[in-house]
């Protein structure tokens, strides 16, 4: 298939820069198989007892951190992974690229040494005993770019779900933001039971595929654990007649990743797996995801899991029923095309 099948056009006023209120207040267009227009807070509505939902609880770090070369340049790092306890893969803005072995100065004084660059990412030392507690301290959410403002106090937790505890991401599984405390217990009131994963999310999330055959385009890898009380109540849920319902397409992948011989297993390690039109689900029944951007991987996802006519054909009604797109945006509750 060809990248321009994946193209839409998109007001830019459709472009969430804000959460809502609450985090329930979002809508949520149901798919099955006619399209319904609801609100997040029914999505127990559209659920049975005995579904599972499967949840990523990856924590977003503040990854954004800002400092100067040596020369003052001004530099801007963007953490991609933590590789320790002082060290992390690193995307770096500047005038000009720095060099392997040249030193930054974060505001706070902290130095960074270049320790090598791979492709657009660098290997970086900070003269820190712990990293985390120095992004704690002076970095920044890493909002998306299409978020068209400096991120604020309010980002540090809405730019979160309710269940995140793994640090590692560097963007938030944004699907998950819609639920709070109080859903998440009336729907195991329901019977709607929920386990999780984890994958945590790299900036590579918001690449755009530039290939003009999708096939030739180069997934970024990002590392994922699925534990086996989390497949015990999927196999459970299987063989009780449930569904398995992702919240996210991170949550996707991990399960799809997760096969063995035609079963999930309990694993950790790296995926780079791409999911595009032609792809047979083994896990996932159900969807839950917000509405992505044009040419991405994420919206081949979407495509595969519900068909591309079917994908575009939804897209256009949240666009012409004014629905708030990408991480702040609205969600969609989506059903597996079987064909």
């Amino acid at each position: 298939m060809q990248l321009k099948d994946f193209d839409f056009d998109l007001p830019a006023a459709l472009i969430a820069q804000n959460p809502p209120k609450n985090r329930t207040d979002s809508r949520l267009l149901v798919k099955q198989p006619s399209i319904i227009d609801a609100q997040f807070n029914q999505i127990g509505d559209f659920l049975q007892s005995g579904d599972l939902l499967i949840m990523n609880n990856t924590k977003v770090i503040p990854a954004r951190l800002f400092g100067a070369k040596t020369t003052g340049g001004q530099v801007e790092i963007m953490i991609e992974r933590l590789l320790d306890e002082n060290q992390a893969l690193a995307m770096i803005r500047a005038s000009r690229a720095p060099k392997v072995g040249s030193c930054i100065i974060l505001e706070n004084g902290v130095h960074v040494t270049v320790q090598q660059k791979n492709n657009s990412f660098y290997t970086l030392i900070f003269e820190t005993n712990s990293l985390l507690d120095l992004l704690d301290n002076i970095g920044h959410i890493p909002l998306p770019p299409y978020i068209e403002r400096a991120d604020n106090a309010q980002d540090l937790s809405r730019y979160q779900t309710v269940y995140a505890s793994q640090n590692g991401a560097v963007a938030a599984p944004t699907a998950g933001l819609h639920f709070d405390d109080k859903l998440l217990t009336a729907l195991k009131k329901q019977g709607i039971n929920h386990s999780f994963v984890t994958l945590h999310v790299g900036a590579g999330t918001f690449v755009h595929v530039k290939t003009d055959n999708i096939k030739d385009h180069v997934m970024h890898s990002e590392t994922f654990e699925i534990n086996q009380a989390t497949i015990d109540k999927i196999n459970q849920t299987k063989a009780n007649g449930g569904c398995i319902i992702a919240v996210g397409t991170t949550a996707v992948r991990v399960l799809e990743s997760s096969v063995k011989n035609g079963k999930p297993t309990a694993q950790q390690g790296e995926t780079d797996i791409f999911i595009y039109p032609g792809y047979q689900f083994q896990i996932v029944d159900r969807l839950i995801t917000n509405f992505h951007l044009p040419k991405s991987s994420l919206l081949m996802l979407v495509s595969a899991f519900i068909g591309r006519i079917q994908m575009m054909d939804i897209y256009q009604h949240a666009i012409n029923q004014k629905y708030r797109f990408f991480s702040y945006g609205d969600a969609m509750l989506l059903e597996k095309n079987n064909n």
